[in-house]
């Protein structure tokens, strides 16, 4: 009965978790268009918060990084996760492998080992960005290649049939949950972060309907009393939803632990999602040991402890060493062309992230790729309005917000200025000020784009930029964006095309932003 309910209960929040993260999504958007058209309030009169560590100054020049070390970097992030989820696999693999009083041998627990494996998969598609459809595939061929490979390991007494049900009710549920939180936009940038909430919600709706069976069960007259003008269906229903009056402030103080540890960097992006996988992919296993070992059945989240060590691991050994400051990254675009700068945060930004800071000004082209757990639960809070910039004495404000440090695994965090139509520019310059290099992304740019041709002008006369990568296509208005920089320093524009309908390579992109600038 328990398992049966925790069952239930993992399913109905994963799928409201789903539905929340498309509503505060959607609300998300539609909340920063009404606010970056707002007319401008009284000016703060706050006095700006001191910068916190790591700013960006001018008075040092940045650490050169090469292309060959951002690759390099990518790779070691790649291989530290992998070499976790093995040893979490492994450790999975004893513990279930006592449990079931089952062979301990070197056959087992490497066949075993790699099968529980999967959950590196949703964490190198967060790295990589992966479509829809590469991610879905990935899964379902890791659940065929492991069930092939438990057939080979077990005896001739076992069918294939036997093992596929078994994986069925080992993975199938982890995969399916984890399959729908991490398909992409909304639900994979929101859904993750609004799961426990809704944990506990639905645990609270559960409890209610368990109070209720166990009125009726007693005969009480409350029942009898609701029974007189409530049909069965909405009485459960009442106390199933009633419950959240209540649960829904210890849900909120979830939210807001949880926002706070992201903004303290105690937790990063990353490993909330490596450490969630794998929650989900051990309660399978837990569920399945509940009716011998009851309580007993919480060793099987034993592999969890090794997550801090290893983030503690991969912060001394595997995140990138840069000696002295990581450059800054500033990137520009022109708005209402979602896809084009989707796809070129997806493959160039997120590598870049192994290198430098990125900033830029918040727009709702980037909501799914740039919105976090603080975001997210200020957002919710009705807060959001307080993130927007109202004058040019709110800039350093904001500015000292940012997180400059990069997070356990050595990915450095996206960094935005929330500005209203007539403080854009302010931020631009004080953005300017701290950024190194410059991405302008000005594909399907037209002479009508006066907001980038501003940007244009300001990055041709702005002190101590290295180089400016401007992305462009066929249809791209190139000599009205080339007049505008006119009186730029020689070398410091870089113009690239894209050939065709396809996005250039992200090393094609990088290669001039991580060029040593010319003496």
């Amino acid at each position: 009965m328990a398992s049966g309910k925790i069952f239930f209960l993992l399913i109905v929040a994963t799928l409201l978790a789903l539905l929340g993260a498309w509503v505060v999504a959607r609300s998300y958007r539609a909340s920063m268009k009404r606010l970056m058209k707002m007319p401008l309030a009284a000016p703060s009169t706050a006095t700006a918060p001191e910068i916190v560590p790591g700013y960006p100054s001018r008075a040092t020049a940045p650490a050169p990084v090469t292309l060959a070390e951002n690759r390099d970097a990518h790779f070691r992030l790649l291989a530290a996760f992998l070499a976790l989820t093995l040893v979490i696999a492994l450790t999975r693999t004893l513990i279930t492998q006592v449990i079931a009083d089952g062979p301990i041998t070197l056959k087992t627990v490497a066949t075993l080992g790699a099968a529980y494996a999967w959950p590196v998969l949703p964490v190198i598609a967060v790295i990589g960005r992966w479509s829809r459809p590469r991610f879905v595939g990935a899964m379902l061929a890791w659940f065929v290649l492991a069930v092939l490979l438990l057939s080979w390991r077990t005896n001739e007494n076992v069918s294939f049939a036997m093992v596929f049900k078994w994986m069925l009710f080992d993975t199938g549920l982890p995969l399916i949950v984890v399959t729908a939180l991490c398909l992409g936009g909304a639900s994979r940038a929101v859904g993750p972060w609004l799961a426990p909430l809704f944990i506990v919600l639905s645990g609270s709706s559960q409890l209610g309907v368990d109070l209720l069976a166990a009125m009726v069960e007693d005969y009480s007259p409350i029942v009898r009393w609701l029974a007189s003008w409530l049909n069965a269906t909405l009485a459960i229903v009442l106390f199933a939803l009633l419950p959240w009056l209540i649960a829904w402030w210890p849900a909120r103080a979830l939210g807001r632990w949880l926002a706070q540890a992201y903004r303290q960097r105690q937790v990063s992006e990353l490993f909330y999602l490596f450490t969630a996988v794998w929650v989900i992919a051990l309660i399978g296993p837990a569920l399945g040991a509940i009716g011998d070992l009851g309580w007993g059945a919480l060793v099987c989240f034993l592999p969890l402890l090794w997550i801090p060590l290893g983030a503690t691991l991969m912060q001394r050994f595997a995140a990138p060493a840069i000696a002295g400051r990581p450059p800054t990254l500033l990137v520009l675009r022109v708005f209402q062309q979602d896809a084009n700068v989707q796809d070129l945060f997806d493959h160039v930004i997120e590598r870049w992230r192994l290198t430098g800071n990125t900033v830029l000004i918040a727009g709702t082209d980037l909501v799914d790729r740039t919105i976090d757990a603080d975001d997210i639960f200020t957002f919710i809070d009705g807060r959001l309005g307080e993130r927007f910039i109202r004058s040019p004495a709110d800039v350093p404000r904001r500015l000292a917000e940012f997180e400059w440090r990069p997070d356990v695994e050595g990915r450095y965090r996206v960094n935005e200025c929330y500005c209203h139509d007539t403080t854009w520019q302010d931020a631009l310059a004080e953005l300017l000020r701290v950024s190194d290099v410059v991405l302008m992304d000005l594909r399907n740019f037209v002479a009508a784009n006066k907001g980038c041709l501003y940007e244009l002008e300001t990055l041709s006369s702005a002190p101590g930029l290295s180089r400016v990568v401007v992305l462009v296509n066929d249809t791209t208005e190139l000599a009205a964006a080339q007049a505008a920089t006119n009186n730029a320093p020689a070398g410091r524009f870089v113009w690239l095309a894209q050939q065709g309908p396809k996005p250039p390579a992200t090393e094609q992109v990088l290669a001039p932003l991580l060029a040593t600038p010319a003496s």
